[in-house]
């Protein structure tokens, strides 16, 4: 991991509404103390790959039968805020008005400019078209130990760019995880039913 590596303030910034419903934001604030994390600002820049990873470990911790909804939840709400702030309409139109299949393309070439935003010192690749995969070797949210896959954060982000630009029905699925040992956390787009 290299010291200077950072994520998108939005790892974090879209979790704290989801904590505040769920358990009040005292909990919230007791949760980021525990995380060794204060709340960024609005308008925070980059954060630091290990904060963030410490707020996704943190969410996961203990809050282990709400973790999987939590971070699905702040990953749909940060695909929200790309489309309403990163993505300008204009290419959102132009993605929307071709062939799915080429559309998929054109989004996926977009992400892969963009990963270090959301993957951090990992190393992003889109691997396959056919099935639509996407890989994030040595993912700095993802290493801490775990019997099972633990990206719904990023499935969710992936999940709700795709949605709304490729295929509305879209899913994703993390088919493997740096958490539970595996070289790379691997994601499987698709439009629901197929995989």
């Amino acid at each position: 991991m290299t010291a200077q590596a950072r994520i998108g303030p939005n790892a974090v910034l879209q979790h704290l509404p989801v904590l505040d419903a769920l358990i009040g934001e005292n909990l919230r604030a007791a949760l980021l103390h525990r995380a060794g994390l204060d709340a960024p600002p609005p308008d925070a820049g980059m954060l630091h790959e290990e904060e963030v990873a410490r707020l996704h470990h943190a969410v996961r911790l203990f809050l282990p039968a709400q973790a999987a909804a939590i971070q699905r939840a702040a990953g749909l709400a940060t695909a929200r805020y790309i489309l309403a702030n990163r993505i300008p309409r204009a290419a959102q139109a132009i993605i929307r008005a071709l062939p799915a299949p080429l559309g998929a393309r054109v989004l996926s070439a977009a992400i892969a400019r963009h990963a270090w935003t959301f993957a951090g010192s990992g190393r992003f690749r889109v691997q396959g078209h056919a099935p639509l995969c996407f890989e994030i070797a040595d993912n700095p949210l993802a290493r801490r130990a775990s019997p099972h896959p633990v990206c719904d954060w990023h499935a969710a982000v992936f999940e709700g760019l795709f949605a709304e630009l490729v295929w509305p029905d879209a899913t994703v699925t993390e088919t493997r995880c740096c958490a539970a040992g595996a070289p790379s956390c691997r994601f499987m787009i698709a439009p629901h039913g197929r995989k």
